[in-house]
């Protein structure tokens, strides 16, 4: 084997005694241990930390079988997903060490052993291992951003990134609109962060979570006496926000009893307490979120109009997942990392198909439900790859929208005559116009396409 910078440490996982001593003596170069059965495989797993671990499925006590391997290669899996695992098989085995591939191992070697070429396989994982582990250290040596935990790729939440960006460093107070699961919460830290108020505290309150009752107290806090177990004066949630931002989630619910007393703070910036007679200064940016209508509920009574003019002198309107196409397979990919490296699973991709539906499925919890689809799947998986069942989508009609140029163009080709002719209620002549052809044009292609007259 090549000189190396540093040994590879290998483990060699073999029941036959003979074909251990020829892979140690092979390999002189790197640092080997040796393992004969699953439960002293573990032990060096442990002990050792290989970077590369060759295996042969059949080991005690079916050495016959592949049972024991498979098992041990799925906890290798689990306790050291970076580890890359080469299957070593016999010559007519080729099947069970293709499922050994499609369950997580780096690759496989067909016995009988020639120390040359599995020498190169072992360089080349223990090489991607190392740059793997690279990546990592340089990964997190990178100054975190603050937009890092909003990922966005589609233009509309670009749009929405530079709006943020853009108000960010002022102190306009702010309405966040968008459906629940959106990811308002992530937009408000964002904010916060790029603020000149990050050194100071973001308090957020879910209006939706207090009974009624309880609101007005955390909101303005009491004094001592004010009430039955007012033990101690009190400070709520804006007085606490002092110099900071307070981010008041799902305003759309606030009673009615309390917009007034809120409509008063964000005009004078003072609050009282309750119980108190003495007017506190408060200087404090307010940022507001809901998935509700606004002008809905105050043509129904139910939101005060002067209050919505007063929280919305600057509007972030955060759109739908379904809205947001060319986002739900990138958001995807990263929670598929995030969730493989918490939960030390070996899933590293998805199926083709299972792209394919979560692209065509129209996400009605938005980002919110695709994260739980995806943590549920990758603790699910049983490789390394997640399949459309996985993701418990089955209902979903998904086609795959190809990336060859001429198909791309021949099915836009197909989708706009198809149109023209549904537009023009089958009038052949009207069709051809709309689409700037003529008819005959449009016969040769209806054939070509095979599209019904």
């Amino acid at each position: 084997m090549a000189a190396q910078e540093q040994p590879i440490k290998l483990l060699v996982v073999e029941d036959d005694p003979g074909l251990q001593r020829q892979l140690r003596w092979s390999f002189e170069g790197c640092e080997t241990a040796v393992a004969s059965d699953h439960d002293s495989a573990l032990a060096e797993l442990a002990r050792f930390t290989p970077a590369v671990v060759t295996l042969d499925l059949g080991l005690p006590p079916d050495p016959g079988g592949t049972s024991e391997g498979f098992r041990l290669l799925d906890e290798i899996l689990v306790r050291a997903p970076d580890t890359k695992i080469i299957v070593v098989t016999g010559h007519n085995d080729r099947d069970n060490a293709v499922r050994a591939v499609g369950r997580g191992a780096y690759d496989f070697f067909e016995k009988p052993i020639d120390p040359d070429l599995l020498g190169m396989m072992i360089e080349r994982a223990a090489k991607l291992a190392r740059l793997e582990q690279d990546y990592r250290k340089l990964a997190s040596t990178v100054p975190a951003s603050p937009f890092g935990e909003l990922i966005a790729v589609s233009p509309q939440m670009l749009e929405v990134c530079r709006t943020v960006e853009k108000l960010a460093p002022t102190d306009v107070t702010t309405l966040i609109l968008g459906e629940s699961g959106t990811g308002k919460e992530v937009l408000v830290r964002i904010l916060h962060s790029l603020s000149a108020r990050s050194g100071r505290r973001l308090v957020a309150i879910n209006c939706a979570a207090i009974p009624d009752a309880l609101l007005e107290s955390e909101l303005f806090g009491y004094e001592k006496g004010a009430f039955t177990g007012a033990v101690k004066t009190t400070r709520g949630k804006i007085e606490t926000a002092d110099r900071g931002i307070l981010f008041l989630d799902e305003i759309g619910d606030l009673p009615l009893s309390l917009q007034a007393k809120l409509l008063r703070f964000l005009q004078e910036r003072v609050i009282e307490r309750i119980g108190g007679r003495q007017e506190i200064p408060v200087d404090v940016r307010v940022v507001c979120a809901t998935h509700q209508n606004l002008p809905k509920l105050i043509e129904e009574g139910r939101f005060r109009e002067d209050l919505y003019y007063r929280i919305n002198e600057a509007t972030i309107q955060v759109p739908p997942l379904r809205e947001r196409r060319d986002d739900a397979v990138v958001l995807a990919r990263a929670f598929l990392n995030r969730f493989a490296a918490q939960h030390r699973k070996p899933v590293k991709s998805f199926a083709r198909q299972a792209l394919a539906m979560i692209e065509a499925y129209a996400w009605p919890g938005n980002v919110r439900e695709l994260e739980n689809r995806v943590k549920r799947a990758v603790v699910m998986a049983d490789g390394r790859e997640i399949t459309a069942e996985d993701l418990e989508l089955a209902q979903v009609e998904a086609r795959e929208t190809p990336f060859n140029l001429r198909e791309v163009r021949e099915l836009s080709e197909m989708q706009a005559i198809t149109r023209a002719i549904h537009h023009s209620d089958r009038n052949l002549s009207r069709a051809a116009e709309l689409l700037g052809i003529t008819r005959p044009t449009l016969y040769n292609l209806m054939k070509k396409y095979s599209i019904p007259n």
